[in-house]
């Protein structure tokens, strides 16, 4: 399925700017500086927004100001408000999971700890929607979780955060077009080289 808006999670305000949980915010500026326009205040949905081009579709851009935690608010108020299905967005956000300059394309699937997934999961009743997953690599202690996320990573992780952010925007138009299969083969494929 197209996607029809590409949403970035993370904090808004220049204190969280640099921060690993910003990840999605960081894809988005990059996304824009290859697409052109900027972010604007959207009453209509909580956040900052703009209305793009892609592989020749438009595309919403969507950075929600609501932080991380109630990410659903803007996401789903964005979705009603612009007739856009929870099916036809992909959401780009920070992932412990996966070591920094690892990125990875899924469908679906459950929130995995990350609690601007699981709001947009709660309030869209649905998880049914994709993900792009920009590795930021985990601390190794589950409590301290909270305050590695909200620090910048060091200069040697961020390199390779944005490495993984390139390579990702290397297969965005096919993301768009809804050749997942594709897009995941390329994507994950170049990157374990």
């Amino acid at each position: 399925m197209p996607i029809k808006m590409i949403v970035g999670l993370g904090n808004p305000g220049d204190k969280y700017t640099k921060t690993r949980h910003n990840a999605g915010f960081l894809f988005l500026d990059r996304l824009l500086e290859q697409t052109g326009g900027s972010l604007k205040a959207d009453k209509h949905c909580f956040g900052r927004s703009v209305k793009t081009f892609i592989a020749e579709q438009e595309v919403r851009l969507l950075a929600p100001d609501t932080f991380m935690n109630l990410s659903g608010k803007a996401v789903i108020a964005a979705c009603h408000y612009y007739k856009i299905g929870l099916g036809e967005i992909l959401v780009a956000h920070d992932e412990l999971d996966l070591d920094p300059g690892v990125a990875r394309l899924k469908l679906g699937g459950g929130h995995g700890g990350n609690n601007g997934l699981r709001d947009i999961v709660q309030k869209g009743a649905s998880k049914d929607f994709a993900r792009l997953r920009l590795g930021i690599g985990h601390p190794g202690v589950g409590r301290d979780v909270s305050g590695y996320v909200l620090k910048p990573a060091n200069k040697s992780d961020q390199l390779r955060i944005d490495d993984a952010i390139a390579e990702s925007l290397r297969v965005i138009d096919l993301v768009v077009k809804g050749e997942f299969p594709r897009a995941m083969n390329e994507l994950h494929t170049n990157l374990s080289k």
